[in-house]
Protein backbone atom coordinates (compact mmCIF):
# COMPACT_ATOMS: atom_id res chain seq x y z
CA UNK A 1 0.00 0.00 0.00
CA UNK A 2 1.08 3.59 -0.29
CA UNK A 3 1.46 4.11 3.14
CA UNK A 4 3.52 1.34 3.90
CA UNK A 5 6.02 2.55 1.12
CA UNK A 6 5.94 5.91 2.99
CA UNK A 7 6.68 4.02 5.69
CA UNK A 8 9.34 2.02 4.90
CA UNK A 9 10.87 5.54 2.97
CA UNK A 10 10.63 6.85 6.12
CA UNK A 11 12.53 4.43 7.65
CA UNK A 12 15.60 3.66 4.78
CA UNK A 13 18.12 6.24 6.59
CA UNK A 14 16.70 5.85 10.03
CA UNK A 15 19.04 5.64 13.14
CA UNK A 16 18.89 1.88 13.96
CA UNK A 17 17.89 2.58 17.11
CA UNK A 18 14.93 4.86 15.47
CA UNK A 19 13.43 1.44 13.53
CA UNK A 20 14.10 -0.60 16.84
CA UNK A 21 12.12 1.74 18.38
CA UNK A 22 9.35 2.00 15.19
CA UNK A 23 9.19 -2.13 15.31
CA UNK A 24 8.19 -1.65 19.48
CA UNK A 25 5.38 0.73 18.92
CA UNK A 26 4.52 -1.56 15.84
CA UNK A 27 4.68 0.89 13.59
CA UNK A 28 6.67 -1.19 11.20
CA UNK A 29 7.36 -5.27 11.52
CA UNK A 30 10.67 -6.43 11.45
CA UNK A 31 9.78 -8.29 8.58
CA UNK A 32 8.57 -5.21 6.41
CA UNK A 33 11.95 -3.19 6.88
CA UNK A 34 13.88 -6.50 6.31
CA UNK A 35 11.98 -6.84 3.23
CA UNK A 36 12.69 -3.24 2.46
CA UNK A 37 16.09 -3.65 2.59
CA UNK A 38 16.12 -6.88 0.27
CA UNK A 39 14.51 -5.21 -2.11
CA UNK A 40 16.92 -2.44 -2.17
CA UNK A 41 19.97 -4.09 -2.26
CA UNK A 42 18.30 -6.55 -4.73
CA UNK A 43 17.61 -3.40 -7.13
CA UNK A 44 20.29 -0.97 -6.11
CA UNK A 45 23.32 -2.66 -5.54
CA UNK A 46 23.86 -3.48 -9.03
CA UNK A 47 25.67 -0.28 -9.45
CA UNK A 48 27.28 -0.17 -6.08
CA UNK A 49 28.14 -3.76 -5.28
CA UNK A 50 27.81 -3.48 -1.58
CA UNK A 51 26.91 -6.48 -0.15
CA UNK A 52 28.29 -9.10 -1.65
CA UNK A 53 27.35 -11.91 0.26
CA UNK A 54 23.40 -12.69 1.01
CA UNK A 55 21.38 -14.32 3.79
CA UNK A 56 18.04 -12.71 2.53
CA UNK A 57 16.24 -16.07 3.53
CA UNK A 58 18.06 -16.43 6.94
CA UNK A 59 17.15 -12.82 7.36
CA UNK A 60 13.42 -13.13 6.90
CA UNK A 61 13.21 -15.90 8.89
CA UNK A 62 14.61 -14.08 11.74
CA UNK A 63 12.40 -10.93 11.17
CA UNK A 64 9.56 -13.27 11.71
CA UNK A 65 10.45 -14.82 14.67
CA UNK A 66 11.36 -11.23 15.99
CA UNK A 67 7.60 -10.06 14.83
CA UNK A 68 6.65 -13.64 16.62
CA UNK A 69 8.42 -12.65 19.78
CA UNK A 70 6.89 -9.25 19.69
CA UNK A 71 3.63 -9.85 19.04
CA UNK A 72 4.11 -12.07 23.02
CA UNK A 73 5.06 -9.20 24.48
CA UNK A 74 8.83 -10.21 24.73
CA UNK A 75 12.21 -8.44 23.56
CA UNK A 76 15.23 -9.76 22.00
CA UNK A 77 17.03 -6.34 23.71
CA UNK A 78 17.88 -2.91 22.46
CA UNK A 79 18.08 -3.89 18.28
CA UNK A 80 15.29 -6.33 18.14
CA UNK A 81 14.12 -6.94 14.60
CA UNK A 82 16.75 -4.66 13.01
CA UNK A 83 18.42 -5.58 10.33
CA UNK A 84 21.62 -4.93 9.93
CA UNK A 85 25.14 -6.36 7.87
CA UNK A 86 28.40 -6.50 8.35
CA UNK A 87 32.42 -6.86 7.10
CA UNK A 88 33.25 -9.75 5.36
CA UNK A 89 36.30 -10.43 7.72
CA UNK A 90 33.43 -11.03 10.21
CA UNK A 91 32.93 -15.04 11.33
CA UNK A 92 29.03 -15.80 10.70
CA UNK A 93 27.75 -19.53 10.42
CA UNK A 94 27.70 -20.84 7.24
CA UNK A 95 29.35 -18.06 5.13
CA UNK A 96 33.33 -17.30 3.93
CA UNK A 97 35.30 -14.85 6.08
CA UNK A 98 38.12 -14.76 3.12
CA UNK A 99 39.37 -11.34 3.78
CA UNK A 100 39.58 -10.89 -0.06
CA UNK A 101 41.86 -13.39 -0.87
CA UNK A 102 41.33 -15.75 -3.43
CA UNK A 103 43.24 -18.79 -1.80
CA UNK A 104 40.76 -18.24 1.14
CA UNK A 105 37.41 -18.63 -0.97
CA UNK A 106 36.13 -21.35 0.89
CA UNK A 107 36.84 -21.19 4.32
CA UNK A 108 33.29 -20.90 5.73
CA UNK A 109 32.38 -20.71 9.36
CA UNK A 110 30.64 -23.18 11.11
CA UNK A 111 29.36 -20.91 14.07
CA UNK A 112 28.46 -17.27 14.70
CA UNK A 113 31.94 -15.49 15.80
CA UNK A 114 31.72 -13.34 19.20
CA UNK A 115 30.64 -9.82 17.11
CA UNK A 116 27.80 -11.64 15.43
CA UNK A 117 26.96 -13.48 17.99
CA UNK A 118 26.57 -10.20 20.76
CA UNK A 119 24.99 -8.65 18.02
CA UNK A 120 21.94 -11.37 17.56
CA UNK A 121 21.72 -11.28 20.95
CA UNK A 122 20.77 -7.68 21.11
CA UNK A 123 18.41 -8.93 19.02
CA UNK A 124 19.38 -7.64 15.34
CA UNK A 125 20.04 -9.97 12.05
CA UNK A 126 21.58 -10.17 9.32
CA UNK A 127 21.02 -8.93 5.65
CA UNK A 128 24.69 -10.20 4.38
CA UNK A 129 28.35 -9.22 4.47
CA UNK A 130 29.98 -6.52 3.12
CA UNK A 131 32.71 -6.31 0.57
CA UNK A 132 36.33 -5.39 1.77
CA UNK A 133 39.94 -5.21 -0.63
CA UNK A 134 42.28 -7.73 -0.46
CA UNK A 135 43.60 -9.08 3.02
CA UNK A 136 42.06 -5.74 4.40
CA UNK A 137 44.82 -3.87 3.24
CA UNK A 138 44.05 -0.75 1.19
CA UNK A 139 41.87 2.53 0.73
CA UNK A 140 40.01 1.14 -1.92
CA UNK A 141 37.46 -2.20 -1.69
CA UNK A 142 38.26 -4.80 -4.66
CA UNK A 143 39.32 -8.25 -4.93
CA UNK A 144 38.78 -11.27 -7.52
CA UNK A 145 36.40 -12.89 -5.74
CA UNK A 146 33.59 -10.77 -5.09
CA UNK A 147 34.50 -7.39 -7.76
CA UNK A 148 34.59 -3.96 -7.01
CA UNK A 149 32.42 -1.67 -4.76
CA UNK A 150 31.68 1.78 -5.67
CA UNK A 151 30.79 5.02 -4.02
CA UNK A 152 27.08 5.82 -4.08
CA UNK A 153 28.16 9.27 -4.15
CA UNK A 154 30.36 8.68 -7.40
CA UNK A 155 30.59 5.30 -8.91
CA UNK A 156 33.77 6.34 -10.11
CA UNK A 157 35.12 6.45 -6.95
CA UNK A 158 36.24 4.23 -4.35
CA UNK A 159 33.97 3.97 -1.21
CA UNK A 160 37.18 3.25 1.05
CA UNK A 161 38.96 0.27 2.68
CA UNK A 162 39.15 -2.22 4.10
CA UNK A 163 35.57 -1.52 5.71
CA UNK A 164 34.10 0.06 2.37
CA UNK A 165 31.28 -1.76 1.58
CA UNK A 166 30.05 -1.16 5.12
CA UNK A 167 29.86 2.89 4.93
CA UNK A 168 28.80 2.24 1.08
CA UNK A 169 26.06 0.01 2.67
CA UNK A 170 25.29 2.12 5.10
CA UNK A 171 25.04 5.47 2.68
CA UNK A 172 22.87 3.43 -0.41
CA UNK A 173 20.29 2.61 2.50
CA UNK A 174 21.27 -1.27 2.24
CA UNK A 175 21.41 -1.53 5.93
CA UNK A 176 20.76 -0.01 9.80
CA UNK A 177 23.89 -0.62 10.94
CA UNK A 178 27.11 -1.91 10.42
CA UNK A 179 30.43 -2.95 11.83
CA UNK A 180 33.96 -2.59 10.75
CA UNK A 181 37.83 -3.10 11.51
CA UNK A 182 40.50 -0.09 11.36
CA UNK A 183 44.19 -0.19 11.73
CA UNK A 184 45.22 2.08 9.73
CA UNK A 185 41.75 4.54 9.32
CA UNK A 186 39.60 1.33 7.62
CA UNK A 187 36.45 2.19 9.78
CA UNK A 188 36.98 5.82 9.15
CA UNK A 189 38.55 6.58 6.06
CA UNK A 190 35.28 5.18 4.38
CA UNK A 191 33.07 6.65 6.97
CA UNK A 192 34.76 9.92 5.11
CA UNK A 193 34.26 8.87 2.06
CA UNK A 194 30.81 7.50 1.58
CA UNK A 195 29.38 10.15 4.75
CA UNK A 196 28.47 8.27 7.23
CA UNK A 197 29.77 8.12 10.80
CA UNK A 198 32.68 5.64 12.08
CA UNK A 199 34.27 4.87 15.78
CA UNK A 200 37.45 3.71 16.24
CA UNK A 201 37.75 2.71 19.50
CA UNK A 202 39.94 2.65 22.35
CA UNK A 203 42.39 -0.85 21.70
CA UNK A 204 41.74 -3.38 24.02
CA UNK A 205 38.05 -2.43 24.33
CA UNK A 206 36.58 -4.89 21.61
CA UNK A 207 37.84 -7.93 21.16
CA UNK A 208 38.81 -9.54 18.31
CA UNK A 209 37.87 -13.18 18.48
CA UNK A 210 35.53 -13.46 15.19
CA UNK A 211 37.34 -11.15 12.89
CA UNK A 212 39.84 -13.57 11.96
CA UNK A 213 40.70 -15.94 8.74
CA UNK A 214 41.46 -18.86 11.47
CA UNK A 215 40.18 -19.23 15.05
CA UNK A 216 42.96 -18.97 17.76
CA UNK A 217 44.80 -16.13 16.86
CA UNK A 218 45.47 -13.29 19.36
CA UNK A 219 44.27 -9.54 19.30
CA UNK A 220 47.01 -7.58 16.89
CA UNK A 221 49.11 -5.08 18.31
CA UNK A 222 47.08 -1.44 16.37
CA UNK A 223 43.57 -3.38 15.14
CA UNK A 224 40.63 -2.67 16.31
CA UNK A 225 36.68 -3.54 15.92
CA UNK A 226 34.23 -0.87 15.92
CA UNK A 227 30.92 -0.05 14.46
CA UNK A 228 29.74 2.60 11.79
CA UNK A 229 26.23 3.91 11.63
CA UNK A 230 24.08 6.78 9.86
CA UNK A 231 23.66 8.45 13.57
CA UNK A 232 26.37 8.58 16.23
CA UNK A 233 23.10 6.85 18.88
CA UNK A 234 24.12 4.16 16.51
CA UNK A 235 27.88 4.22 17.15
CA UNK A 236 27.35 4.00 20.92
CA UNK A 237 24.62 1.07 21.28
CA UNK A 238 26.85 -1.02 18.92
CA UNK A 239 30.11 0.09 21.02
CA UNK A 240 28.33 -0.83 24.36
CA UNK A 241 27.16 -4.34 22.26
CA UNK A 242 30.80 -4.82 21.06
CA UNK A 243 32.75 -3.76 23.73
CA UNK A 244 33.07 -5.99 26.90
CA UNK A 245 35.80 -8.49 27.79
CA UNK A 246 34.98 -12.23 26.48
CA UNK A 247 36.60 -15.45 27.10
CA UNK A 248 39.92 -15.54 29.77
CA UNK A 249 39.17 -12.31 29.99
CA UNK A 250 36.10 -12.11 30.97
CA UNK A 251 36.71 -14.47 34.49
CA UNK A 252 38.56 -10.74 35.94
CA UNK A 253 37.94 -8.21 34.02
CA UNK A 254 35.33 -5.31 33.46
CA UNK A 255 35.11 -2.49 31.24
CA UNK A 256 33.98 0.67 32.79
CA UNK A 257 34.06 3.22 30.47
CA UNK A 258 33.70 6.69 31.53
CA UNK A 259 30.19 7.92 30.78
CA UNK A 260 29.44 11.25 28.68
CA UNK A 261 26.34 12.93 29.06
CA UNK A 262 26.52 16.18 27.32
CA UNK A 263 23.73 18.44 26.91
CA UNK A 264 25.60 21.20 24.85
CA UNK A 265 29.04 21.86 23.52
CA UNK A 266 29.80 25.22 26.02
CA UNK A 267 32.75 25.13 27.98
CA UNK A 268 34.44 22.08 25.61
CA UNK A 269 37.69 22.49 25.34
CA UNK A 270 38.67 21.72 21.87
CA UNK A 271 42.15 21.27 19.93
CA UNK A 272 42.63 22.11 16.16
CA UNK A 273 44.72 20.17 13.76
CA UNK A 274 43.96 21.60 10.58
CA UNK A 275 46.45 20.28 8.33
CA UNK A 276 50.23 19.25 8.79
CA UNK A 277 53.61 19.60 6.60
CA UNK A 278 53.48 15.55 6.76
CA UNK A 279 50.25 15.01 5.13
CA UNK A 280 49.29 18.76 3.37
CA UNK A 281 45.43 18.46 2.96
CA UNK A 282 43.41 19.82 0.19
CA UNK A 283 42.48 23.48 0.90
CA UNK A 284 38.83 22.42 0.91
CA UNK A 285 39.36 20.01 3.91
CA UNK A 286 41.61 22.47 5.85
CA UNK A 287 38.63 25.26 4.98
CA UNK A 288 36.16 22.58 6.30
CA UNK A 289 38.24 22.00 9.34
CA UNK A 290 38.26 25.50 10.28
CA UNK A 291 34.31 25.97 9.45
CA UNK A 292 33.51 23.40 11.89
CA UNK A 293 35.98 24.63 14.50
CA UNK A 294 34.58 28.41 14.17
CA UNK A 295 31.30 26.33 14.35
CA UNK A 296 32.25 24.58 18.12
CA UNK A 297 33.00 28.35 18.57
CA UNK A 298 29.84 29.77 18.35
CA UNK A 299 28.20 26.67 20.46
CA UNK A 300 30.55 28.16 22.75
CA UNK A 301 33.34 25.57 23.35
CA UNK A 302 36.98 27.04 24.12
CA UNK A 303 39.03 26.01 20.70
CA UNK A 304 42.51 26.59 20.10
CA UNK A 305 44.38 25.96 16.91
CA UNK A 306 47.83 25.77 18.40
CA UNK A 307 47.88 23.47 20.86
CA UNK A 308 49.66 20.18 19.85
CA UNK A 309 51.20 16.92 21.71
CA UNK A 310 54.27 17.20 22.84
CA UNK A 311 56.00 15.17 20.62
CA UNK A 312 58.20 15.22 17.19
CA UNK A 313 55.05 14.59 14.42
CA UNK A 314 57.91 12.99 12.00
CA UNK A 315 59.04 10.64 15.03
CA UNK A 316 55.78 10.02 15.97
CA UNK A 317 54.70 8.87 12.63
CA UNK A 318 57.72 6.87 12.12
CA UNK A 319 57.09 4.65 15.35
CA UNK A 320 53.39 4.24 13.77
CA UNK A 321 54.73 3.00 10.41
CA UNK A 322 57.04 0.90 12.38
CA UNK A 323 54.44 -0.71 14.51
CA UNK A 324 52.10 -1.04 11.46
CA UNK A 325 55.25 -3.11 9.49
CA UNK A 326 55.40 -5.81 12.43
CA UNK A 327 51.85 -6.35 12.40
CA UNK A 328 51.73 -6.63 8.98
CA UNK A 329 54.60 -8.75 8.76
CA UNK A 330 53.30 -11.56 10.64
CA UNK A 331 51.90 -13.14 7.74
CA UNK A 332 55.24 -12.79 5.28
CA UNK A 333 56.72 -16.05 4.26
CA UNK A 334 59.69 -17.78 6.76
CA UNK A 335 62.29 -17.23 3.35
CA UNK A 336 61.46 -13.02 3.43
CA UNK A 337 61.35 -13.11 7.14
CA UNK A 338 65.12 -14.75 6.91
CA UNK A 339 66.78 -12.43 4.06
CA UNK A 340 65.50 -9.47 6.09
CA UNK A 341 66.90 -10.60 9.41
CA UNK A 342 70.37 -10.98 7.48
CA UNK A 343 70.12 -7.79 5.55
CA UNK A 344 69.54 -5.87 8.99
CA UNK A 345 71.55 -7.73 11.40
CA UNK A 346 74.54 -6.66 8.46
CA UNK A 347 73.35 -2.76 9.70
CA UNK A 348 74.86 -0.79 12.38
CA UNK A 349 72.53 -0.41 14.80
CA UNK A 350 72.87 3.38 14.80
CA UNK A 351 72.53 3.61 11.21
CA UNK A 352 69.69 5.69 10.39
CA UNK A 353 68.84 3.97 7.30
CA UNK A 354 68.28 0.72 9.77
CA UNK A 355 64.27 1.44 10.19
CA UNK A 356 63.92 2.55 6.21
CA UNK A 357 65.11 -1.18 5.36
CA UNK A 358 63.29 -3.35 7.68
CA UNK A 359 59.59 -1.12 6.55
CA UNK A 360 60.68 -1.41 3.03
CA UNK A 361 61.42 -5.21 3.29
CA UNK A 362 57.75 -5.18 5.60
CA UNK A 363 59.21 -7.67 8.21
CA UNK A 364 59.74 -6.37 11.89
CA UNK A 365 61.89 -8.37 14.29
CA UNK A 366 60.74 -8.69 18.04
CA UNK A 367 63.77 -6.37 19.13
CA UNK A 368 62.72 -3.90 17.13
CA UNK A 369 59.16 -3.68 17.69
CA UNK A 370 60.25 -3.42 21.53
CA UNK A 371 62.26 -0.64 20.72
CA UNK A 372 59.26 0.92 19.05
CA UNK A 373 57.35 0.22 22.11
CA UNK A 374 59.47 2.00 23.80
CA UNK A 375 58.67 5.00 21.91
CA UNK A 376 55.21 4.59 21.75
CA UNK A 377 55.15 4.64 25.51
CA UNK A 378 56.30 7.84 25.16
CA UNK A 379 53.64 9.18 22.83
CA UNK A 380 51.51 7.89 24.78
CA UNK A 381 52.60 10.10 27.98
CA UNK A 382 52.33 13.27 25.54
CA UNK A 383 48.97 12.41 24.58
CA UNK A 384 47.84 12.20 28.10
CA UNK A 385 49.08 15.18 29.49
CA UNK A 386 47.53 16.71 26.15
CA UNK A 387 44.29 15.67 27.00
CA UNK A 388 44.31 16.68 30.41
CA UNK A 389 44.05 20.26 28.80
CA UNK A 390 42.25 19.52 26.10
CA UNK A 391 39.09 17.39 25.85
CA UNK A 392 38.91 16.45 22.04
CA UNK A 393 41.17 17.06 19.02
CA UNK A 394 39.82 18.20 16.16
CA UNK A 395 41.14 17.44 13.06
CA UNK A 396 41.33 15.69 9.36
CA UNK A 397 40.84 11.96 8.66
CA UNK A 398 41.99 12.20 5.21
CA UNK A 399 43.64 14.31 2.74
CA UNK A 400 41.19 14.41 0.25
CA UNK A 401 37.46 13.20 -0.31
CA UNK A 402 36.66 9.76 -2.23
CA UNK A 403 39.67 8.81 -4.17
CA UNK A 404 38.75 7.77 -8.16
CA UNK A 405 39.54 3.86 -8.38
CA UNK A 406 43.09 2.97 -9.02
CA UNK A 407 43.91 -1.07 -9.37
CA UNK A 408 47.81 -0.56 -10.13
CA UNK A 409 50.38 -1.93 -8.19
CA UNK A 410 50.53 0.73 -5.03
CA UNK A 411 54.08 1.95 -5.91
CA UNK A 412 52.31 2.94 -8.91
CA UNK A 413 49.41 5.10 -7.44
CA UNK A 414 49.01 8.52 -6.10
CA UNK A 415 46.92 11.01 -4.86
CA UNK A 416 46.09 14.23 -6.21
CA UNK A 417 46.02 16.59 -3.39
CA UNK A 418 45.23 20.61 -5.58
CA UNK A 419 46.62 19.06 -8.36
CA UNK A 420 50.08 18.06 -6.91
CA UNK A 421 50.40 14.14 -7.11
CA UNK A 422 51.43 13.08 -3.25
CA UNK A 423 52.31 9.27 -2.20
CA UNK A 424 49.32 7.18 -1.86
CA UNK A 425 50.22 6.28 1.59
CA UNK A 426 50.80 10.09 2.68
CA UNK A 427 47.61 10.12 3.54
CA UNK A 428 48.07 7.53 6.25
CA UNK A 429 49.36 9.93 8.59
CA UNK A 430 45.81 11.44 9.85
CA UNK A 431 44.28 8.13 11.15
CA UNK A 432 47.94 6.81 12.41
CA UNK A 433 48.73 10.00 14.44
CA UNK A 434 46.13 8.10 17.10
CA UNK A 435 46.14 4.55 16.50
CA UNK A 436 49.54 3.60 17.33
CA UNK A 437 49.05 5.30 20.81
CA UNK A 438 45.49 3.20 21.28
CA UNK A 439 43.43 6.29 21.25
CA UNK A 440 39.55 6.72 19.97
CA UNK A 441 38.33 8.31 17.30
CA UNK A 442 35.04 9.22 15.44
CA UNK A 443 34.46 10.37 12.34
CA UNK A 444 31.58 12.18 11.19
CA UNK A 445 29.91 14.03 8.37
CA UNK A 446 30.39 17.77 7.76
CA UNK A 447 28.59 18.30 4.46
CA UNK A 448 29.58 17.68 0.47
CA UNK A 449 32.87 19.45 -0.72
CA UNK A 450 32.54 21.36 -4.06
CA UNK A 451 33.05 18.20 -5.89
CA UNK A 452 29.47 17.22 -4.18
CA UNK A 453 31.50 14.59 -2.48
CA UNK A 454 31.26 14.28 1.30
CA UNK A 455 33.89 15.34 3.90
CA UNK A 456 34.48 13.83 7.05
CA UNK A 457 36.39 15.25 9.88
CA UNK A 458 37.56 13.09 12.97
CA UNK A 459 36.99 13.97 16.69
CA UNK A 460 40.09 12.00 18.74
CA UNK A 461 39.66 11.67 22.50
CA UNK A 462 42.08 10.75 25.66
CA UNK A 463 42.19 6.71 25.66
CA UNK A 464 38.91 5.01 27.32
CA UNK A 465 37.46 8.52 26.02
CA UNK A 466 35.03 6.38 23.25
CA UNK A 467 31.74 7.80 24.75
CA UNK A 468 33.13 11.72 24.63
CA UNK A 469 34.15 11.79 21.05
CA UNK A 470 30.69 9.93 20.28
CA UNK A 471 28.89 12.19 22.17
CA UNK A 472 30.71 15.19 20.44
CA UNK A 473 29.89 14.17 17.15
CA UNK A 474 26.20 14.15 17.91
CA UNK A 475 26.33 17.68 19.38
CA UNK A 476 28.11 19.05 16.43
CA UNK A 477 26.29 16.78 13.90
CA UNK A 478 22.90 18.00 15.20
CA UNK A 479 24.45 21.68 14.59
CA UNK A 480 26.07 21.56 11.00
CA UNK A 481 23.65 18.82 9.75
CA UNK A 482 24.52 14.97 9.89
CA UNK A 483 24.34 12.15 7.46
CA UNK A 484 22.49 13.00 4.17
CA UNK A 485 21.65 10.14 1.42
CA UNK A 486 22.88 10.16 -1.96
CA UNK A 487 20.77 12.05 -4.15
CA UNK A 488 20.71 8.89 -6.43
CA UNK A 489 19.31 6.17 -3.55
CA UNK A 490 17.50 8.59 -1.47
Amino acid sequence: TSTWRKSMTNLTFAAAVDIAAAISAGTVSSREITQHYIDRIESLDTTVNAVCVRLFEHALQAAEEADRRQAKGESLGPLHGVPMSIKESYVHANTPATWGIPAYRDNIAAADGLAVARFKAAGAHFLGKTNVPIDLGDFQSYNEIYGTTNNPWDTSRTPGGSSGGSAAALAAGFTALEAGSDIGGSIRTPAHFCGVFGHKPTWGIVPMQGHELMSGVPDADLSVCGPLARDPRDLRLALDIMAEPAGRQAVGWQLQLPDCTLNDLQGLKVAVWASDDMAPVSQETQARVLQVAARFEELGAQVDYQARPDFDVRKAHMTYESLLTAVMSSAKPESVVAATQAKVAALDPADQSRDAVVSRAGVMLHRDWIRHNFRREKLKEAWDQFFTEWDILLCPQFTVPAIAHDHRPFEDRTIEVDGQPRSYFEALFWAGIVVASHLPSTVFPTGLGSDGLPIGLQLVGGPYQDRKTIEVSRLISDAIGGFVAPSKFA
